[in-house]
């Protein structure tokens, strides 16, 4: 078992940052996030053509057959800019395809999901804070070509801007997933804190949907799709949470009150190394929970929710510090702290908070 990178990651790390810096700096981000459809459409046949897209689907679905540490890199280093683009929802969308899809459905829409033709997302629980078979209260009923669908589901991840939406709900107390088209149902968008993560609403009266549009959902699948969830997250969370503390500390050098940096001061020093040392902890436990992902199914669980579960409050406490040692203008919207701030209150209840993963680690110890 070895936890250093490949040279390959590595290479994909610094492609990431470079593209970052150069393509997508925070000043796009912001106009993104200022134009109509807050997207970008020439940024996402980049990142298509480089193959971000295709990390994780096998070769034969035109993907690159990679595993979940290289998406794991390429997440913590969009995240660390506030990318609007889906890339963590594309991945999870075509993931459930590959859990619960037949070999037809596969070949039929993986490769579109490949190549970031079709931009697709998923949408399990109709509660985040509901982690589990009973948060899916959306209905479907049979019929005799397929289902009829029904329900409204909330906080669906870069719903507004995906062709494609994988949606679970319940049939008479047995779980599916349907592909449902943006132009088969009613989609607004949520406004949350954080103006980087798009969530819609999406809502379906009586859609009349066939069976070959639909999979069946094992609970033990709609647990290792909440466990990959969780893991996206984190990584968004890991860069998300090192950028702000790179930002902090330039501003600590540079800052001056009374005649020196306030950098120099214990107080200042303390809350910093404190921040430092929480982000080097999780993005341990984050790489070791996609890593388990890969190739240890026996620890997935352990170690997914001990890296959500740390970095769930972790990467609060890191923001509310971060915008606290910039002090007033921490808070205004001008400056870029008070971003990473809301992506961490975003980011904490999806696929389960804090006590959800506490609590999912003591009943794994026999607790």
């Amino acid at each position: 078992m070895d936890f250093g990178f490949s040279e390959e990651q590595n290479m994909l790390r610094d492609q990431v940052n470079r593209f970052m810096n150069e393509r997508c700096p925070m000043d796009q981000v912001r106009r993104i996030l200022k134009s109509d459809n807050k997207f970008d459409s020439a940024l996402w046949s980049e990142i298509s053509n480089l193959g971000w897209l295709a990390l994780t689907i096998p070769e034969q679905y035109a993907g690159l057959g990679l595993g979940w540490v290289d998406l794991t890199v390429v997440l913590e280093e969009t995240a660390a800019g506030l990318c609007p683009l889906p890339v963590a929802s594309h991945a999870l969308a075509a993931k459930a395809i590959l859990l619960c899809g037949s070999e037809e459905q596969r070949t039929k829409w993986l490769p579109a999901i490949s190549e970031g033709s079709s931009i697709s997302t998923l949408g399990l629980f109709d509660d985040p804070n509901w982690i589990s078979e009973e948060g899916i209260s959306s209905v479907a009923s049979k019929t005799d070509t397929g289902f009829n669908l029904t329900g409204s589901k909330p906080f669906v991840s870069d719903a507004t801007l995906c062709d494609w939406l994988f949606l679970a709900f319940n049939c008479d107390g047995q779980l599916i997933l349907a592909k449902v088209d943006k132009e088969q149902c009613q989609i607004h968008s949520e406004p949350t804190m954080d103006e980087t993560k798009d969530m819609g609403r999406v809502t379906l009266d009586n859609l009349s949907i066939n069976k070959s549009d639909t999979m069946a959902l094992s609970n033990e699948n709609l647990i290792t799709l909440t466990n990959y969830g969780a893991v996206a997250v984190t990584a968004e969370m890991v860069g998300a949470a090192q950028s702000l503390l790179n930002l902090t500390s330039e501003y600590a050098k540079d800052r001056i009150q009374f005649g020196k940096p306030i950098g120099q001061y214990q107080g200042v020093k303390h809350r910093l190394a404190e921040m430092f040392v929480d982000i080097e902890s999780f993005r341990s436990l984050c790489y070791y929970a996609a890593w388990a992902l890969d190739d240890a199914p026996a620890e997935v669980d352990r170690a997914v929710s001990l890296a959500k579960g740390y970095a769930s409050d972790a990467f609060v406490e890191i923001g509310i510090d971060g915008v606290g040692l910039h002090g007033a203008i921490g808070f205004t919207a001008e400056y870029d702290a008070q971003l990473y701030l809301k992506r961490s209150k975003w980011a904490r209840p999806m696929y389960g908070d804090s006590n959800y993963h506490l609590d999912r680690l003591a009943t794994l110890g026999g607790l």
